[in-house]
C-alpha cells in the first residue's frame, strides 16, 4: 500500500475482516461482502439446532432399536434462541427461528430495537445469556469481542443449553468451553470454527460427544461465491458512478 498512495478503495471479497490489517488501510475506503453468505450461514445453524434437537445422527436407526414409536427427542418450538449480533446473518437465522415459532431474542453492540416482529433486544449480555436454549454467536471479530465467551460467561448458560458459534473462533475460551461440557452443563457446542485451523489431528475437539464440529464449511452454498463476487461488481458501479458503496468496513472498530 505504501507503493501504491493512488489507492483509493479496496473491497475484501469475504464477509470478515479481521485476517486483514485494516488497521495499515484507515485513511482509505474498504467495503466487504457483508451478508452475501447469509443464507447458507443461518441454514447451516438451523440444521444443528435440529439436529440437537431430534439427536441426530444418534437417532438413527442402523439395527433393530430397544424401541420402536418412542424416543426422547426434543422442538424448536417454544424455545429461545438469543442471538449474540444482529447483522445481516443474525437477521437471516432470526427470520427462520420465528418460522419454527421459536423465541428470538438479540443483544447488539449498541442497543436498538431489533426492528424485526417477533425479535425482542436485550440491551445485557449477561441478562440475555441465560435465557437461550439455543446461544448463537454472530458478530464480527475485534479486540472488544475476543474472549467474550470467557469461563464466568459460559457459567451463565442455562443447564443444557446448546452453543453455536458461526463468527470466529477467539470470541470463545476453549478450555472454560471443555469444562462445561464435561460437566454436562452445555449439552452441546456446535462450532463452525476452530483455532487453528485446521485443527491438528487428535484435536478434543474432534472426538468430543457433545461438540458438533464442521470445518468452517457453514458459507458454502451453489450460490456463495457468485455473491460474494456480486457484491464486488455492484460496489465498481457505485464506484464508478460516485455513490456510496455497500458494506463499508469502519478500519476503526474493524468490521
Amino acid at each position: 500500500l505504501d507503493q501504491q498512495p493512488d489507492v483509493g478503495w479496496i473491497h475484501i471479497l469475504g464477509t470478515g475482516v479481521d485476517d486483514y490489517p485494516v488497521d495499515l488501510l484507515r485513511g482509505r475506503l474498504v467495503s466487504c461482502s457483508k451478508g452475501a453468505t447469509a443464507v447458507p450461514i443461518a441454514e447451516w445453524v438451523l440444521a444443528m439446532m435440529l439436529a440437537h434437537a431430534k439427536r441426530l445422527p444418534s437417532s438413527w436407526a442402523a439395527a433393530p432399536p430397544e424401541h420402536w414409536f418412542m424416543a426422547d427427542l426434543d422442538t424448536l418450538e417454544g424455545k429461545t434462541l438469543g442471538l449474540i449480533g444482529f447483522g445481516q446473518i443474525g437477521q437471516a437465522i432470526a427470520r427462520r427461528a420465528l418460522a419454527f415459532d421459536m423465541n428470538v431474542i438479540c443483544h447488539m453492540r449498541t442497543h436498538r430495537p431489533s426492528g424485526m416482529s417477533g425479535v425482542e433486544s436485550v440491551a445485557d449480555l449477561d441478562e440475555m445469556i441465560p435465557l437461550a436454549d439455543h446461544l448463537v454467536l454472530a458478530l464480527p471479530s475485534t479486540a472488544e469481542t475476543v474472549g467474550l465467551m470467557n469461563a464466568e460467561r459460559l457459567s451463565r448458560l442455562k443447564p443444557g443449553s446448546h452453543l453455536i458459534n458461526i463468527s470466529r473462533a477467539a470470541l470463545i475460551d476453549h478450555d472454560a468451553l471443555k469444562e462445561r461440557l464435561d460437566s454436562g452443563n452445555i449439552a452441546r457446542a456446535s462450532l463452525d470454527v476452530v483455532n487453528p485451523e485446521p485443527l491438528p489431528d487428535g484435536h478434543w475437539l474432534y472426538r468430543h460427544p457433545s461438540v458438533q464440529l464442521s470445518p468452517h464449511i457453514a458459507w458454502n452454498g451453489p450460490r456463495s461465491h457468485e455473491r460474494m463476487s456480486q457484491a464486488f461488481l455492484d460496489n465498481l458501479r457505485l464506484w464508478c458512478a460516485g455513490d456510496s458503496l455497500q458494506g463499508v468496513v469502519d478500519t476503526y472498530v474493524g468490521y
